[in-house]
């Protein structure tokens, strides 16, 4: 009888608990025999045979953030050691969260295979870990052409599997419907907001697109506006932030991709759903604030002029970007306005955006993904 193979899967944000969890699905349907368990959220939890949901207590963002729940990721790193020595799994798979992932990755010390899916931004800050990757790590999985040329120059074994984006970024519903049942009207210019999915970027950057919005509304009276909601963060943030903004604005929980696909332009905080955006070709300005002190400390440490990934893949500035001290709601909504007002513009965004996409590679990369690692365990 076949040795039943094992993989431990990490991960700790909510857009690496999406591609932990499409990874699992896809190697289950390739080998449902396989037995998969680990740590991350409700998508790797339903996709896994057993795993740990715990993507709201770990998310954080900069350095003091960390500091604060330094004994609650030490007690989880010591757990998952633990884990790792009395089941011997027979790979590990780290997914983004480079902080944790990297030093965890140190502590297992190649006592088993571990494969790093979702490459850590080591081309963008913090050049010394790919010393780190290229130690502990025996094989990376990434999702853009470059850092596949990024990690052959340095010696390290990689395969590009292309953008799973591509497979999850789907509508739920045609944007009639899902107007209709938010109570949205068809003539008007729809504006979504991506605040971001978790509790500290929402605080941050939710105020900053609320008024950038009430200032969008004086000039264009014939707006709306929708928030996409993070499941991972509470209501009670939300709901916080828009009271007393007299906006026409509903929030949509898990339904993102319909606010995208509804929308005729959007607000988006750097990260993640840059891509998704990009890929449903909407007209789009990134913004990002975080804490002063960490952003006095993370900055430096950033070799890139541009930080939306979506301008890191086009290699120049295709959607304006409006960062922390230049993260001013006057400022956002006259470049907003401006676009807005201007068809050419909007459909010279459009055609950036197609070609961003299509150097994402194609559809399949979760099954790619699958195949490298079920390949690189047997």
């Amino acid at each position: 009888m076949a040795e039943v193979k094992h993989i431990f899967i990490i991960c700790g944000e909510p857009s690496g608990d999406l591609n932990a969890g499409n990874l699992a699905k896809a190697l289950k349907q390739l080998d449902p025999g396989i037995k998969i368990s680990g740590i991350g959220g409700p998508i790797l939890r339903q996709n896994a045979d057993q795993a740990a949901d715990i993507i709201k207590e770990l998310a954080v963002i900069g350095l003091f953030d960390a500091l604060k729940k330094l004994p609650q990721f030490y007690a989880l790193k010591n757990s998952i050691l633990q884990k790792i020595k009395s089941e011997k799994p027979n790979a590990i798979i780290l997914v983004d969260f480079s902080g944790f992932n990297l030093r965890l990755a140190r502590d297992i010390n190649k006592t088993i295979p571990t494969i790093y899916y979702i490459s850590p931004q080591v081309w963008a800050s913090r050049p010394g870990r790919i010393e780190t990757i290229k130690k502990y790590i025996h094989k990376m999985i990434v999702l853009f052409k470059f850092e596949e040329e990024f990690y052959r120059r340095h010696g390290i074994k990689v395969d590009f599997i292309g953008h799973p984006l591509l497979d999850i970024v789907q509508p739920s519903m045609n944007k009639s419907t899902f107007l209709k049942n938010y109570g949205l009207a068809e003539s008007k210019t729809t504006i979504a907001l991506l605040p971001g999915s978790r509790r500290q970027e929402i605080r941050n950057i939710l105020p900053i697109m609320l008024k950038t919005s009430v200032l969008i509304a004086k000039k264009l009276p014939n707006t709306q506006f929708i928030i996409a909601k993070s499941p991972c963060v509470d209501w009670d943030i939300y709901n916080r932030k828009i009271r007393n903004t007299n906006l026409d604005i509903k929030i949509a929980e898990g339904k993102t991709y319909d606010c995208l696909n509804a929308a005729d332009f959007c607000l988006v905080a750097s990260g993640t759903a840059t891509l998704e955006t990009a890929i449903m070709e909407k007209p789009f300005l990134i913004i990002y604030k975080m804490n002063l002190l960490n952003y006095l400390l993370y900055r430096p440490q950033v070799k890139l002029t541009l930080i939306g990934m979506v301008n890191i893949v086009a290699k120049k500035k295709i959607i304006p970007e409006f960062i922390q001290l230049k993260a001013r709601p006057k400022r956002i909504s006259q470049e907003a306005l401006r676009i807005l007002s201007s068809p050419a513009q909007m459909q010279k965004i459009k055609d950036e955006l197609a070609r961003v996409k299509a150097t994402l590679g194609d559809k399949g990369a979760a099954t790619r993904a699958a195949k490298i690692i079920l390949d690189f365990i047997k």
